[in-house]
This record gives C-alpha cells, sequence and structure tokens, in this order.
C-alpha cells in the first residue's frame, strides 16, 4: 500500500477528526490534526491566538504546519476548515497527499456542532444555521476543486469505509 497521505478537508462538524483517526488506524498511518497541532506548538488556544494575535499570525502557522507536514509521508491529516481553501497549502499538502473534502447538510453540521460539546465561535450568533450557510456558500467553490465525501446519514465507520475504498481502488 502506498504512503502518500490522506488529507481531510472540509467545513467543521462534517468528521474530519473522528473519521481521521479511523483511517490512520485502518491504514496503519499516523494521525494529525492541524488545528491540534497548532494548538500544541503556540501553547495557546485557536480562539486566544485569533484574538491577541488576530487572523494573520494564525493562518501563518496554518501555512507552516501544511509545509512541514507535506514533507512526511504515512499520514492521515485533519485539517482545519479553511487551511485546504489557501492555494498554497492546497499545493503542497496535494503534493503527496490524497485530498478528500468531508460535506454535510448545514442542519446536519449545526446538529452534530451541538451535540459534540465543544465551543465553537461559529455557534455564539444569534442564527448558527443561517451563519453555517453563509459560510458554506463562500467556500463551495474552494471545496469543490476536492473529491467530495457525503458524510450524512452516515457513520465514521462507513465514511472511513468509502474513503478505503478509494484509496485501494485507485481512484
Amino acid at each position: 500500500m502506498e504512503k502518500r497521505n490522506v488529507v481531510l478537508t472540509g467545513f467543521m462538524g462534517t468528521g474530519k477528526s473522528t473519521v481521521g483517526r479511523l483511517l490512520a488506524v485502518q491504514l496503519g498511518f499516523a494521525f494529525v490534526d492541524t488545528d491540534d497541532l497548532i494548538v500544541a506548538r503556540d501553547g495557546r488556544s485557536i480562539a486566544d491566538i485569533f484574538r491577541e494575535d488576530g487572523e494573520a499570525v494564525f493562518r501563518d502557522w496554518e501555512a507552516r504546519i501544511a509545509q512541514e507536514l507535506a514533507g512526511q509521508s504515512g499520514l492521515v491529516i485533519a485539517t482545519g476548515g479553511r487551511l485546504m481553501l489557501d492555494e498554497g497549502n492546497a499545493s503542497v499538502l496535494g503534493e503527496n497527499g490524497r485530498v478528500f473534502c468531508l460535506t454535510a447538510a448545514p442542519k446536519t453540521i449545526l446538529a452534530r456542532l451541538q451535540d459534540d460539546g465543544g465551543k465553537r465561535p461559529l455557534l455564539d450568533v444569534s442564527e448558527p444555521a443561517r451563519e453555517i450557510e453563509r459560510l458554506l456558500e463562500t467556500r463551495r467553490k474552494g471545496y469543490g476543486r476536492f473529491l467530495q465525501i457525503v458524510t450524512d446519514h452516515k457513520t465514521p465507520d462507513q465514511i472511513a469505509g468509502e474513503i478505503l475504498q478509494i484509496i485501494r481502488g485507485g481512484d
């Protein structure tokens, strides 16, 4: 089996980290979540990085992490929701990785985000469902460049199995 990385992108709540962990085990690869790696390296939460230093500093972190991970192989990489929308990040990670974009309907995303109990700045608005729809629309073209894997009404195991089938089938 090839050791090309598997890169999972897509909006928050589509299952990147959950599915990524399952894929890593099944492939015998290491799992890396870019947001977790940034938090570990910087020592602050993503919300704190944004608040204290601004979005540009966080995006610089993403670019450095993308460059670093692109030089490795045998990884399943769950990216932050906007990381692969940057042409440079997408290019560098795509060189040694198969990229899959996990998708879900806005109502599915909202339900998953509410169920996971995590603090999401996105949900800190008066109409989170409308905000999800707005953000998905602004990202549609960027996400559309990658192979789409619909995650609605599927278990993480089913999603991982679908991706494995594509990888092993050489599609």
